[in-house]
């Protein structure tokens, strides 16, 4: 697919930051949130941008269209670069981006969890989305040895956190929609669009009220129902949790419920950005620096990949190296 400098700092020292993307029907759904989330990650991880944020965003939009995949994952990386195998970063910022084909559909089946063994990531490293996964691999890898689809990570006071790569939300048996604080995981995308959806069946009459607060373990396992909320899910029911079911160890109406908002939410468009797939050309300089390559890696190869012609040449009134695709 392609290769990276095995002396970037995201390889050999974990220093990176990353985000994904769902392209769902033609569109990059809330493309500027994780965006937005990416590049708050990257001032945390003191990764300086080798761009501004519009041209990260047209470099997206545009590599998006040259694959013309119409349902799947745009995943971004910000590495603080290659150059060396030190501990100190001394190179240049490296962004990456690859355009993934995935058939995901709304999930309505319910799962088997269990709570995770592995220690969570402190606060610090939590609440950003750096790729130093080995904690999430692990509570990954522990809850597949116990039979169960994944795990829920509970901290050191007993309130529950979150999934390996995911948020988790309930529902009370009093039909209050719960998710836990973000203080010390990582703030959701899309459990942060699910909690500003939620009002709609509030108004239904459906939910009593939406609370974001620490939620104890006791609690949660005395909910009535259970879900994973998550970026390509977007909502997946939990129905048992440490062998022990979760409500009546159905799937709840009331996590339909919320799915259905979700889904009918991300097909319909509106908050996604809509990007061009025929007969269109796009030119953007997206390099101050010919030598600045290494950035430049993952658009080429997927503009050769997908585009009918492809084109890179220097913009003499700017002097930047600049990339056209021009589609079918």
């Amino acid at each position: 697919m392609m290769v990276l400098p095995i002396d970037d700092h995201m390889v050999h020292r974990g220093h990176g930051v990353f985000d994904t993307a769902v392209i769902l029907n033609g569109y990059l759904y809330e493309l500027d949130t994780h965006l937005d989330r990416f590049l708050r990650s990257a001032s945390n991880a003191k990764i300086s941008s080798p761009f501004p944020r519009e041209t990260l965003r047209t470099i997206l939009i545009q590599m998006t269209a040259a694959s013309k995949c119409r349902k799947g994952t745009l995943r971004y990386w910000l590495s603080a670069g290659p150059g060396d195998f030190l501990l100190s970063p001394a190179g240049s910022p490296a962004f990456y981006a690859v355009v993934i084909d995935d058939n995901f559909s709304q999930c309505r089946k319910g799962v088997k969890v269990v709570t995770a063994a592995t220690p969570m990531k402190p606060p610090l490293f939590a609440t950003m989305k750096n790729v130093n996964y080995l904690p999430n691999v692990f509570a990954t890898m522990e809850a597949a040895e116990k039979g169960a689809f994944s795990s829920v990570w509970v901290d050191e006071d007993g309130h529950v956190a979150e999934g390996p790569n995911v948020n988790v939300a309930f529902v009370s048996k009093n039909d209050e929609l719960l998710l836990p604080t973000f203080d010390s995981i990582l703030a959701g995308c899309t459990a942060k669009r699910l909690l500003a959806l939620a009002p709609k069946l509030v108004e239904r009459g459906l939910l009593k009220r939406i609370q974001v607060r620490n939620i104890s373990l006791e609690e949660a396992k005395n909910s009535a129902e259970m879900m994973y909320v998550g970026s390509t899910l977007p909502l997946l029911p939990i129905v048992e949790w440490d062998g022990r079911p979760v409500g009546n160890g159905k799937v709840g109406k009331l996590t339909l419920a919320l799915s259905d908002l979700l889904w009918e939410d991300m097909v319909s468009g509106p908050r996604g950005f809509e990007f061009p797939m025929k007969k269109v050309s796009f030119d953007v300089a997206i390099c101050d620096h010919v030598v600045c390559s290494c950035s430049l890696i993952c658009v080429l190869i997927y503009a050769e990949k997908y585009a009918a012609k492809v084109r890179c040449f220097i913009d003499e009134s700017t002097t930047k190296l600049a990339i056209c695709f021009e589609l079918d």
